[in-house]
């Protein structure tokens, strides 16, 4: 199986490559940052060598360069089995005092590249239903602003709203092709962002929690899905 994750270089992106990894399935990695990039990829080979891992760089914040990661997949031939589109970027701020460009910043990060991505890959994925049955696997990963506004939240509530939106819709127009579309809505969980902030580490959770949940959803029968994965740490949001 073929697992296509982006903003997978560090943070969650990076642990759902990791259980994916473990599980022996081949990886197809994007990020912004060539250097880290390639960095993670070297080390899941060396961890996990029975895995293919490849990767290539694109800013899918723009445009041309989400299509061109797509075309990229689209080339080396392959089933696209499961697409995990979890590229994202936080901006804390508030609508009436945030930055002039904070809500085109978070758009074009946590919405766009998700949307120019998927759109050059659906058609191969309704292709590969067509011809073979294959079932294809969509993950957006979505976040707790994605349900509920809060403070300092700001634009990136906003786009996450949006990426809500776009997983619903996406949904309904995938169902008669069998191509499953889940969208994932996490609260805090323990990344590399959170390791400056001074937060016990036990009170929110872990980026394994969410990486298990997503790579657990792949294994049901075709005959059902996880339309909405929800997440929280166990006290609460912070």
């Amino acid at each position: 199986m073929n697992i296509i994750i982006t903003g997978a270089s560090r943070g969650l992106g990076k642990a759902i490559a990791e259980r994916f990894a473990k599980g022996g399935y081949n990886l197809y990695l994007c990020s912004k940052n060539k250097n880290t990039l390639q960095k993670t990829a070297d080390e899941l080979v060396i961890r996990y060598p029975k895995a293919i891992i490849k990767s290539k760089a694109f800013d899918l914040t723009k445009k041309e360069e989400a299509k061109e990661f797509g075309e990229w997949i689209i080339d080396t031939g392959i089933s696209i089995d499961v697409l995990i589109n979890n590229a994202g970027q936080f901006i804390p701020g508030s609508v009436y005092n945030e930055d002039e460009n904070a809500l085109e910043q978070m758009i074009a990060v946590n919405l766009y590249s998700a949307y120019h991505l998927t759109r050059t890959l659906i058609p191969e994925m309704m292709q590969q239903s067509n011809a073979s049955g294959s079932r294809g696997h969509i993950f957006n990963i979505c976040s707790i602003a994605s349900l509920q506004a809060y403070k300092n939240g700001g634009s990136y509530s906003i786009s996450k709203f949006a990426l809500a939106g776009f997983s619903k819709n996406l949904r309904e127009e995938m169902k008669p092709y069998g191509i499953k579309v889940t969208a994932v809505y996490p609260g805090a969980a323990y990344t590399d962002s959170w390791a400056a902030s001074g937060i016990d580490p036990k009170r929110i959770m872990e980026a394994n929690d969410i990486a298990e949940m997503i790579y657990a959803s792949t294994l049901l029968s075709a005959q059902a899905t996880v339309e909405d994965i929800v997440l929280r740490p166990q006290l609460g949001d912070l």
